[in-house]
């Protein structure tokens, strides 16, 4: 029997039950996937983030109830804000190496922590009619990014508005379906629905960010602040600096124990 610490965070926000919920396992060496792919099940959350000590770097994966992703940004601000508060780390800056998604890097600044995320690259795309038919409005533009379909519509309110057929979603060939429109009090908003990895609607979608961010930043031309509109909610500051994309947000702690496995 093996005891883990684990953490449960609510990331991209300053108060418990908001933003987005993510567990942390801080391990000594690497489970089998198998093994952490049972405890991501278990913890029932978007994403199980687990690292491991490399040098003075760490490597990162991360797990939905499901799946294995190749980049999630919530937990892993969710996992340095563990490291940062709980573990004696005393750098201002954490490299997480990746299994699919390169080198990651996330910088302390008082209470707010920036990740440093390779930027998605967009094309235009034809909407899946599946799409308009499950979300019940067509967008103004639709673009297909690495992993996800990006949709921009009028207003925030037509965002608010979405209660989608997650059904008729589930058979659009994606990671997931992100829906954007300028913001009413940030400069944009946007939601995520991914039934695809297990998950209806995701709450606060760090990796969504580097498909949004360089969308908006062509429009917008300066870094920028946003909120995704889950029931949950959460708040990020965004920047566009080439290939790369800085986002910012908070985090606090809401469980910290052991597992036994």
């Amino acid at each position: 029997m093996k005891r883990i610490n684990l953490y449960q965070v609510d990331a991209f926000t300053e108060k418990v039950f908001g933003g987005n919920p993510a567990a942390v396992c801080v391990l000594d060496a690497w489970l089998p996937n198998q093994t952490m792919q049972q405890i991501a099940a278990e913890n029932n959350l978007a994403e199980t983030a687990f690292v491991v000590p490399k040098g003075e770097d760490y490597e990162i994966t991360w797990f939905t109830p499901t799946v294995e992703v190749a980049l999630c940004g919530h937990a892993t601000l969710a996992a340095a804000y563990v490291l940062f508060t709980y573990t004696g780390y005393t750098s201002e800056v954490i490299r997480f190496h990746s299994r699919s998604s390169g080198l990651l890097t996330v910088t302390k600044q008082g209470d707010a922590l920036t990740m440093d995320f390779p930027a998605d690259v967009l094309e235009p795309a034809e909407t899946p009619e599946a799409l308009v038919t499950a979300l019940g409005k067509a967008p103004q533009e639709t673009y297909k990014g690495k992993t996800d379909y990006l949709l921009i519509y009028t207003s925030q309110a037509d965002v608010e508005a979405f209660n989608p057929d997650i059904a008729l979603i589930n058979t659009v060939p994606a990671r997931g379906i992100i829906v954007s429109a300028p913001g009413n009090e940030v400069d944009f908003v946007s939601r995520f629905f991914c039934p695809q990895v297990g998950i209806d609607e995701d709450p606060v979608t760090g990796s969504a960010h580097t498909t949004l961010t360089p969308y908006w930043s062509e429009r917008l031309g300066k870094k920028m602040t946003a909120r995704q509109l889950s029931k949950r909610q959460g708040d990020l500051q965004c920047e566009f600096l080439g290939d790369r994309v800085m986002i910012t947000g908070k985090a606090v702690t809401y469980l910290k124990g052991e597992i036994e496995v």
